[in-house]
């Protein structure tokens, strides 16, 4: 019996040339995936046109209305038939496809649009009169006069009406605002002294969503102002500034504390010549930076900028342009991470305000009919320091703090001593310990409390792996070599890793074909499974283009050693052992959080103290 080849119809195809208006459909396919894309590409239309004011309308979630109004330097009337045509822009002229410096060189936004919905374009150059051209389904009519002061107004209606199958594979209206949003919000980020304004014009209404004003000011000055607007002043204020280059590399931007993290990657904003990009070569450098600081469920909150000669990457990857491809990718991504780890080391100890507010709000004060609010004069530092003095309890023999029938406090007497007063340094002078592990501690703006165990733990971590940095990793030869069998790409790739892996106390060598030899292993890790451990980094290879298999391992291992070599819960300490790991924090970087990214300390100011008393 002769079976037929399903895949050699009877009746052979013939090839034949689409028509223009199935090429645009094809196109907007592309381009247009949803709402959210339309207004990227007509925003950032307006971006390159030198806009400082833009106003973006949208109605039911984009799909009846999206209406983008700039101030920007508009098209001239005999040019808005060329803009609707494809692959005709005034961004690029086309002899370097990598000397790109606008948002857009393509040409293929406008005439997208005009294919799949039903487009509207008014504008005025400056110097001449206002025009109009519609388009419909690709159907295109005349350029005709119109009333405009300056700009362009950009308005599509019906989104996909003339491909009507792409309407059931959108979300929501809430879902479809929800991206837009998104997408307005990064634009926002990428450009600080351009004003943006969003509309929600649904049932009739006309709704704001978001606004952000125009920035003044330095660079950093207005990213910080723009981050509290869109992010929340929280982030502006435990944002960390970033300024780092390297080989034409230059990243700037803002990256949160660790104590500042977030339970998804909701917070992480990456651009590239101000263009927003969701990058895994970026995005595995970012959490990289961040490995050390916190546990897997937590995820770092940043906005980072890179910026460099256009020519040193390709942002022609992606028909969306929402990836690129560095001709250098280990030079960006080690700007990365040494940036950001450069800054958080200068950070010190410093933990989020947002610990302190959480710690406030964890406090439930009874609630009255009618609370008075008491206002009292505020005493002198001499009057406080008699006070001090009066009210110090008497040590007992049979009574003091430490022989109570149920010991969790220990107080420690105040002296004053002619050097600087320990309350004028970061983590002020320790006063007292309770239930065994809580330092307290006074400052001269309030108090401080400190987790003894964590943060000795964290002191004791950050020793353990300068020593291992200034001695290496100890390897430990394998009797019998194992050798793991896997694909040549993959053999590949580990090989090109080698040298890094060596420097963990990971010893690999190639056997031939797609076989690996792995000679010597980290001997802080004991008794290990190569393959996995080569799977797993092969794994992460594939993912984010870096592997921190070997080194997570092993600091996990050190933080394991430190968790038991550190201060116990349940140890009383002298006043000298709880000043002394004051300063130690005080001087030691990352001391602010544990290992696993939780807060060492809280900090409580004394205003905020006294107002859980009712006072003002």
């Amino acid at each position: 019996m002769a079976l037929t080849n399903p895949n050699i119809p009877e009746n052979r195809p013939v090839i034949r040339q689409l028509d223009e208006a199935a090429i645009n459909r094809i196109a907007a396919g592309e381009v247009v995936e949803r709402p959210a894309s339309a207004v990227k590409e007509l925003v950032e239309n307006s971006i390159d046109a030198g806009a400082t004011r833009i106003e973006i309308v949208v109605a039911d979630g984009g799909k009846t209305l999206i209406r983008v109004t700039d101030d920007g330097w508009g098209i001239a009337a005999d040019e808005l038939p060329l803009a609707l045509s494809r692959h005709a822009t005034s961004k690029i002229d086309g002899s370097d496809l990598l000397d790109i410096h606008s948002f857009g060189f393509r040409g293929e936004a406008l005439p997208s649009l005009g294919a799949v919905g039903r487009l509207t374009i008014t504008s005025r150059r400056a110097g001449s009169d206002a025009a109009e051209i519609r388009v419909s389904g690709g159907k295109i009519e005349p350029v005709k006069p119109a009333a405009l002061s300056a700009g362009t107004v950009v308005e599509l209606r019906d989104l996909f009406f003339a491909t009507p199958a792409r309407l059931k594979f959108l979300r929501t209206d809430r879902a479809e605002m929800q991206a837009i949003t998104d997408v307005i919000k990064r634009l926002a980020m990428a450009e600080p002294y351009v004003s943006f304004a969003l509309f929600d014009a649904s049932n009739g209404n006309r709704r704001e969503i978001f606004s952000a004003n125009a920035e003044q000011g330095e660079m950093f000055d207005a990213l910080n102002g723009r981050l509290a607007t869109i992010l929340g002043r929280e982030f502006a204020d435990n944002a960390l500034p970033i300024d780092a280059e390297r080989d034409g590399f230059h990243l700037t931007g803002y990256a949160a504390l660790p104590t500042y993290s977030r339970g998804s990657a909701v917070a992480q904003f990456l651009f590239v010549n101000g263009r927003p990009v969701r990058d895994k070569l970026l995005i595995g450098a970012l959490r990289g930076a961040y490995m050390d600081f916190l546990s897997r469920d937590r995820h770092p909150a940043a906005a980072l900028f890179i910026d460099c000669d256009p020519n040193l990457v390709d942002v022609n990857v992606h028909p969306a342009k929402s990836e690129v491809r560095f001709r250098e990718p280990g030079i960006v991504r080690g700007l990365i991470v040494s940036g950001l780890r450069h800054a958080l080391a200068n950070a010190g100890h410093r933990a989020s305000t947002t610990v302190a507010s959480d710690t406030l709000g964890a406090f439930r004060p009874e609630q009255r009919p009618a609370a008075p609010i008491y206002q009292m004069d505020r005493p002198s530092m001499g009057a406080k320091s008699m006070t001090y003095q009066m009210q110090a309890p008497t040590p007992q023999p049979s009574m003091g703090f430490a022989e109570m029938s149920a010991p969790s406090a220990r107080f420690e007497e105040v002296t004053e001593t002619k050097s600087k007063p320990a309350e004028s340094l970061p983590l002020g002078a320790a006063r007292a310990q309770v239930h065994e592990n809580y330092i307290i501690a006074q400052t001269e703006t309030g108090l401080v409390i400190v987790d003894g165990h964590a943060a000795h733990e964290r002191l004791v971590y950050e020793k353990l792996k300068k020593q291992m940095a200034d001695n290496g990793v100890a390897a430990q030869a394998l009797l019998i070599p194992e050798i793991i069998e896997m694909s040549s790409g993959d053999a590949a790739r580990l090989m090109e890793i080698a040298d890094d892996l060596s420097q963990l106390g990971l010893t690999i060598e190639p056997f031939g074909g797609g076989a690996i030899c792995v000679r010597e292993t980290p001997a802080i890790l004991g008794e290990v499974n190569a393959k996995d451990m080569m799977m797993d980094i092969l794994d992460e290879l594939a993912d984010l283009g870096d592997s921190h298999t070997v080194k997570s391992r092993i600091e996990a291992i050190l933080s394991r050693v430190a968790c038991h070599g550190s201060i116990r819960t349940g140890r009383r300490m002298r006043a000298e052992e709880m000043n002394a790991l004051l300063r130690e924090m005080e001087a030691t970087p990352h001391s602010g959080q544990c290992n696993h990214g939780r807060p060492t300390y809280v900090e409580l100011r004394l205003q905020d103290i006294e107002r859980l008393f009712g006072r003002s």
